[in-house]
């Protein structure tokens, strides 16, 4: 059995776009007391907070490989977090564009609280320098569902207009590095070979 510790749209997205079997299982973990540890590397932190969801799901689901993955963003040397509501997501975006921000993954698998995988990946994502009144079209038509992305944006949606170019992995934006993880859970015979 395969879950997947993760709350996010995209990631499931991404693994049910893939033919990938799993069930859904959100973890439960306080991500702050997790940020406040003595890590201080952005990657570090993601990857943290990835095992920290798998390991937590894993307690209840010993004998399923469990997926825990995150998602931190970078701008001029300041890490984001998920905007606490629309006023922050507009300053972020604001922040953002025009400028090139990279988004940090860690994700792990566990299986019976172990570690049996892990990696950080990063993408540069370049933001286009577009207008106040583009942001605000964007964001009434987006709504609230900015708030469930570490970005304020969806690139699987509208928000690709506000992106001039990504140097990366695409997956690694939706927060998931989908094909270096098929190819882990190939070899433990997850999925077909």
């Amino acid at each position: 059995m395969l879950i997947l510790a993760s709350q996010s749209k995209g990631r499931r997205d991404v693994l049910a776009g893939a033919g990938v079997d799993f069930k859904v299982v959100p973890a439960d973990i306080d991500e702050d007391a997790v940020k406040q540890k003595q890590v201080t590397d952005a990657a570090d932190i993601a990857l943290e907070l990835a095992v920290e969801k798998a390991k937590a799901v894993s307690t209840a689901n010993p004998a399923a490989y469990v997926i825990g993955a995150d998602q931190i963003l970078e701008l001029d040397g300041k890490l984001f977090s998920k905007p606490a509501d629309m006023t922050q997501a507009r300053k972020q975006l604001k922040k953002m564009r025009g400028k090139t921000h990279t988004l940090i993954n860690g994700v792990a698998v566990v299986l019976n609280g172990e570690v049996l995988w892990s990696m950080k990946a990063g993408v540069k994502v370049t933001m286009r320098d577009f207008s106040d009144n583009f942001l605000e079209e964007y964001l009434q038509k987006a709504g609230e569902s900015v708030l469930s992305t570490v970005g304020a944006y969806f690139i699987e949606g509208d928000g690709a207009q506000l992106i001039e170019k990504i140097d990366g992995d695409y997956f690694s934006v939706l927060g998931l590095p989908l094909l270096p993880l098929l190819a882990f859970l190939r070899t433990r015979g997850e999925i077909g070979t």
